[in-house]
């Protein structure tokens, strides 16, 4: 087995945006070094002020080097059949697989990289960077930051890596099922090997404990792996998977307690890489203020941050829909009531076109009124499922209307009320997202639910919920 020691130097740091400008290839049999060879590479882009201060490599050097498509088939041909070995490998490969791609060139390779080899031969090392492995394993290093400086230095530590591994590691992480090949450098494989088969919460953490990026998962494990799978040259991408060390997560009885759960440490954690939630609020809400003329108006308008509403909604029609079934039930005066951008409010009583207004303290008694049978009429219920284990059960309690709480109680504890279920959960500040995931769940499984007050129903619009191919909560 032959293997293609490698290096690159480049404009930035994913291959979507970035260029190569310097490549270095090491052919190495497993013994020694049998083939050496680099180049300069024009990127065809302007290099970076910072890139020149790490690499010493300008727009001037690279004026007169190669393009990658002229030099593109002797890489090819130096790397096919042999196992690309790089420091932090992912990085190296992605670019180099890019660029032959660009010009024609079909090629994947099974990969090993040299930090995960070290942390498992050599565990227990301050660092695993280039620099500071070669400091602490004496290995001479020159030209650092430069393509064959670095391949050299990576081509003498794989040689004592291979010389170390007396327990057939390398062998190991070379089988096309294994983990190391699809793997971040700096993920410990056990926090891997601990996620279990079940529905939960996973967190992927830095170097310095802070969680990055939060996720839900039916299945923590195949969830977790799918992130590590493909060929995604992206630089959102390839920064997240850089900065991964490790993984936590936590247990839930069922999906929507995971979706649920989710939403909560998203809000509370703000993790870098969760953006798809973080963008996710309603964009309406129904309001109560009163005029310089001292009635009180109902009105549907846009949701400012931090402002506070009667309820919300995703859409501006939503909004409309509630307060006409308001102005109809309990006789509002339109002209007192404000639909959308598009409605101007009437504040004086000297049009009369539709008559005189209505006696102020009788309308704004009817405005209160009308918003205490909104709010009572949001529904009090316990969702109750099984727990997490067979000796337990899963509770999510919905207090009028707003997620209030969820958790786990022994199937066999006593109890004598709903309020001592509820004293037991744990409290989450819910949103409107959450509730139209409580809202889709409960409209495919009603009979696990438990109304503790007399409405069921809520003067709301129809939710549009369904589910994926896959039987995962979705929403419209």
């Amino acid at each position: 087995m032959e293997y293609a020691i490698v290096d690159i130097e480049t404009t930035g740091g994913h291959a979507r945006g970035s260029r190569m400008t310097e490549i270095a290839i090491v052919i190495h049999d497993g013994g020694k070094v049998i083939e050496r060879w680099e180049s300069l590479i024009n990127p065809e882009q302007h290099i970076p002020l910072a890139i020149f201060g790490l690499t010493g490599i300008n727009n001037e050097l690279v004026a007169d080097a190669p393009v990658f498509a002229s030099i593109a088939e002797q890489v090819f041909n130096l790397l096919e059949g042999r196992v690309f070995v790089a420091h932090n490998v992912n990085f190296d490969y992605s670019f180099i697989r890019h660029q032959l791609e660009e010009v024609g060139y079909k090629w994947t390779a099974r990969k090993l990289c040299t930090v995960r080899l070290s942390r498992k031969i050599k565990p227990g090392l301050r660092s695993y960077s280039l620099c500071n492995l070669c400091d602490n394993l004496a290995i001479p290093i020159a030209n650092r930051h430069r393509a064959g400086g670095d391949a050299d230095a990576t081509a003498v530590l794989f040689s004592y890596l291979l010389q170390w591994d007396n327990e057939g590691v390398m062998e190991q992480m070379l089988k096309k099922t294994s983990a190391d090949q699809r793997f971040p450098a700096n993920l410990s494989p056990e926090d891997f090997e601990a996620l279990p088969d079940t529905p939960g919460v996973y967190y992927f953490l830095n170097q310095h404990g802070k969680v990055i990026y939060v996720g839900k998962a039916i299945n923590l494990k195949k969830r977790v792996a799918s992130h590590f799978t493909g060929h995604n040259i992206n630089k959102q991408r390839q920064h997240f998977l850089k900065e991964i060390y490790h993984i936590t997560f936590e247990v839930c009885a069922n999906e929507l307690m995971a979706l649920l759960l989710e939403c909560a440490e998203i809000k509370r954690l703000w993790p870098a890489y969760n953006r798809a939630l973080k963008r996710f609020e309603p964009k309406f809400g129904l309001f109560k203020y009163e005029a310089v003329n001292g009635y009180q108006y109902l009105a549907v308008g846009k949701l400012k941050k931090h402002s506070q509403c009667i309820q919300v909604f995703n859409l501006e029609s939503e909004g409309i829909h509630v307060l006409r079934q308001l102005m109809t039930t309990f006789g509002l005066d339109h002209r007192l009531c404000t639909f959308g951008l598009s409605s101007v409010p009437y504040v004086s009583r000297n049009n009369n076109e539709y008559g005189d207004l209505p006696e102020i303290g009788a309308h704004n008694a009817k405005v209160d009124l009308a918003i205490d049978y909104l709010v009572e009429q949001q529904p009090t219920f316990v969702i109750t499922g099984k727990g997490r284990t067979a000796e337990e059960k899963s509770y999510i309690w919905v207090e009028q209307g707003n997620f209030y709480a969820m958790g786990y109680l022994d199937q066999y504890a006593q109890v004598d009320a709903m309020e001592d279920i509820r004293s037991t959960l744990t409290r989450y500040y819910g949103n409107h997202y959450m509730m139209q995931l409580i809202k889709a769940y409960i409209s495919k499984y009603p009979h696990q639910v438990t109304y503790l007050n007399d409405c069921q129903k809520t003067i709301l619009l129809p939710e549009q919920t369904g589910e994926y191919e896959d039987g995962s909560l979705r929403l419209f």
